[in-house]
């Protein structure tokens, strides 16, 4: 027996059927993504070497006790600048005085004693011409006063010594500087078997900047001097220096020293750059990055740094073709001007670059693109980076 089956079971299925095709035929296609472009910039850039490197005085001394005592005093204010002769310490000068004092006594005894064998031989004088002594008396008087003179140097000479201990029992600045912290503080012995260090003092201005940079770039700086070594480490392009907050040392620096050899195992070179320091500003073991005109790139081409994408060590733009379509392009990035980033091949001038959105595109896809400046901040400093290692995120 056959069951009927009422129309209405199916019209739920055809209306459903219905629907699906209904929603099919509203989804319209998902619109290009939005993203950012900008031009490649084309224009005269120079070409650096820069280095960081760490502050120092161009003279580093250290203060040590000259003698042995107990420190009376300390007489200068930590962290300040001294002058020259200026007093920084005081040593308990109670012991050199008494031994001046002493020597003193001997020197006068010794000088009586000059002044005794003296006469002797000025009374044997005229009684040896008339033979009223022996000649061995006499010669014998001449030894005697040539010894007592040779007292007299000796006491004068342990004198001038003695004289010499109790000045430095003031302990004096030899040179006006930057003076650091103390190592000793009153009550202190020093001097016992070794000179003592007591304080450090550097003369900051100028101040140098020690920085170690490859020898590519050496050679750089060498060709643009013009002269290698025979300059003596003066002359070449000027140094600018950038400091930790990245303000720019308005007077530029010039290169000082260059070590006599490349590190084998590094292969960088040392060498020291010295900036005008009047106001104080900078201090020894500040960071700072230095660098140093070379050349001009004429013509170069620019991207801001961030439309550069890197895989692997592969270097990559996103460019907006004709008809508003990806291209993937691989480049060859060079140094760093600010925030832009020089690229030496890949690249056409005019050319368009994804800047912002990159995670949203891939190669043939068409966007929609809106162009914003190539530079909308630049660095305060403008100084050149280096390229960011594998991984690096942008």
């Amino acid at each position: 027996m056959q069951r009927l089956v009422s129309p209405l079971f199916y019209l739920p299925l055809l209306c459903a059927f219905a629907g699906c095709e209904d929603k099919k035929k509203e989804v319209p296609p998902p619109p290009p993504p939005e993203v950012k472009v900008a031009q490649v910039v084309q224009r005269d850039v120079p070409v650096h070497v820069e280095a960081i490197g760490e502050t120092r005085g161009n003279t580093e001394i250290e203060i040590r006790a000259r003698v042995e005592g107990f420190i009376q005093s300390v007489d200068y204010k930590e962290g300040s600048l001294v002058k020259k002769d200026q007093v920084l310490y005081t040593i308990d000068s109670r012991p050199f005085e008494a031994n001046l004092a002493k020597t003193k006594a001997s020197l006068a005894e010794s000088e009586a004693q000059l002044a005794r064998t003296h006469q002797d031989v000025v009374r044997y004088e005229p009684l040896i011409k008339k033979n009223a002594i022996s000649k061995q008396e006499y010669e014998t008087a001449v030894a005697l006063e040539k010894a007592a003179a040779a007292v007299v140097d000796a006491s004068k000479a342990v004198l001038e010594q003695a004289q010499i201990d109790l000045s430095y029992t003031k302990v004096t600045a030899p040179e006006d500087g930057l003076a650091g912290r103390t190592e000793v503080y009153a009550g202190t012995l020093v001097g016992r078997g070794q000179s003592t260090l007591l304080t450090r003092i550097s003369r900051i201005d100028p101040i140098h900047v020690r920085f170690t940079f490859p020898e590519r770039d050496y050679l750089a700086y060498a060709r643009k001097r013009g002269d290698g070594a025979a300059a003596g480490g003066e002359g070449g392009a000027a140094f600018e220096l950038t400091m930790a907050d990245g303000t720019t040392l308005p007077a530029p620096g010039k290169l000082v020293f260059v070590d006599r050899n490349v590190d084998a195992q590094t292969g960088t070179i040392m060498a020291e750059a010295a900036f005008a320091n009047s106001a104080g500003l900078l201090r020894p073991g500040q960071y700072a990055r230095v660098r140093a005109t070379i050349a001009q790139r004429a013509g170069a081409l620019l991207v801001p740094q961030r439309a550069v994408k890197e895989t692997q060590g592969v270097f990559s733009v996103m460019v907006v073709g004709p008809g508003d379509e990806i291209e993937e392009r691989i480049v060859t990035p060079a140094e760093r001007i600010g925030p832009l980033w020089v690229i030496e091949s890949g690249l056409k001038a005019g050319e368009k670059v994804v800047v912002e959105g990159l995670q949203k595109v891939r190669s043939k896809m068409k966007v929609h693109a809106q162009e914003v400046p190539a530079e909308e901040k630049e660095s305060p400093t403008g100084a050149t980076e280096p390229k960011p290692k594998t991984g690096e995120p942008k």
